[in-house]
């Protein structure tokens, strides 16, 4: 017998990290499943979006622009804002990872609800800080208690705002209030990857608020709204001074010459676009109600997804999904989230969701009365004489 083998030594955060996992289906599968897990944008890109990446495309020998200058710009005149508040990533993801790489400093610790975003764990624990989770309240961010968990460790407050899975939005009185009780000295980044998406009149962006406060960020994206996941291209924006040091940080050529050119085109296309938003925003609404009429506890949603509460029922229902040839992102033990995607994906959706609940009424009137077995249910006709 050899001696055993010797491996390079890795930090030790990564022996404890959970790896991100797709989910089923999705990728690298024989018959794709119907894609409602990802939150990303139903539309095919739109004619100018792809003149505009084929146009690219022809210089891919190059390396990109590392500033982003045009889009940098493009983004800043959407916003009437100055150049020096921009800074543009790989996905507000990368800046995300920035941010805590920006502000990780020994003992340093990220407070931020939870459940939102699943890979703010893994990017917290990567840049050595630690996190501090609040619980939602009734699917939430219960600003308060997050307030109060502020110390002189804390040097960042994420805010998923639409939250990332329940969909729940943040009020504008409520930000404010939070604002002030937040130390100058602690960075707060409100991720708003969902911003397009929510209807509620008292919510209101994040950009209305940083004049008056130098320690917040804003996160947005062309993932979601604009129909780019593929490309990968978000930017944050904040204080001249904030964003000087952040720069710094950024990866440079991170943002390719075809997602720059991809992205200043989806800003001269945003009508569309925005008009393409507002009929996932009714899709939303139609699957919802559907939903609620089937008995289903589903909480209004203010992003491109709805949150279902199904706790311990959720991996069961995940895998029912994944059998009718749907994805969808569970969350065992708490939730599934259900991507709103076109209208024949989403009656597929509603379907299946329709036939499990009939199923789950069948098995607890059937165990209930004690008449048969936990699974002879399979064998037994429903009320109309249908099996399923």
């Amino acid at each position: 017998m050899g001696a055993p083998l010797s491996l390079p030594r890795l930090r030790a955060v990564l022996g404890r990290l959970a790896a991100y996992q797709p989910t089923e289906g999705v990728h690298a599968a024989a018959a794709r499943a119907r894609p409602l897990s990802a939150n990303e944008s139903p539309h095919g890109p739109l004619p100018g979006l792809l003149e505009a990446i084929a146009g690219a495309a022809s210089t891919v020998n190059r390396y990109p622009d590392p500033g982003c200058g045009e889009l940098t710009r493009a983004i800043a005149r959407s916003h009437g804002i100055t150049e020096d508040r921009v800074v543009v990533g790989a996905g507000s993801i990368a800046l995300l990872q920035t941010l805590l790489q920006s502000v990780g400093d020994p003992g340093s610790e990220v407070v931020y609800a939870w459940r939102s975003f699943e890979l703010y764990p893994i990017l917290a624990d990567l840049a050595g800080m630690r996190s501090v989770r609040v619980p939602l309240v009734e699917g939430a961010h219960d600003l308060p208690a997050m307030a109060d968990r502020i110390t002189d460790a804390t040097r960042l407050v994420l805010i998923c705002n639409p939250n990332n899975p329940t969909g729940t939005v943040a009020a504008r009185e409520e930000l404010r209030k939070f604002l002030a009780r937040t130390p100058p000295t602690c960075l707060v980044a409100l991720d708003e990857a969902y911003y397009e998406y929510a209807r509620e009149p008292t919510a209101s962006s994040g950009l209305e608020l940083g004049e008056a406060h130098p320690n917040l960020v804003v996160l947005r994206t062309f993932s979601k709204a604009y129909g780019l996941a593929g490309l990968r291209v978000g930017y944050l924006v904040g204080d001249p001074r904030v964003v000087e040091q952040l720069r710094k940080a950024c990866l440079v050529y991170a943002v390719s010459g075809v997602a720059q050119q991809a992205a200043v085109a989806a800003l001269g296309l945003e009508d569309q676009l925005l008009h393409r938003v507002d009929v996932t925003v009714t899709e939303r609404r139609r699957v919802r109600d559907a939903l609620v009429a089937h008995g289903w506890d589903v909480p209004v949603s203010h992003a491109n997804f709805l949150w279902l509460r199904l706790g311990d029922a959720s991996a069961e229902f995940g895998r029912w999904c994944t059998g009718k040839g749907i994805a969808v992102r569970t969350f065992p033990g708490e939730g599934v989230r259900v991507s709103i995607g076109r209208a024949e994906d989403n009656d597929a959706f509603l379907a299946a969701s329709a036939e499990w609940c009939r199923r789950e009424q069948r098995v607890a009137l059937i165990n209930s009365a004690k008449k048969v077995g936990p699974y002879e249910w399979l064998a037994q006709p429903d009320q109309t004489g249908r099996e399923d």
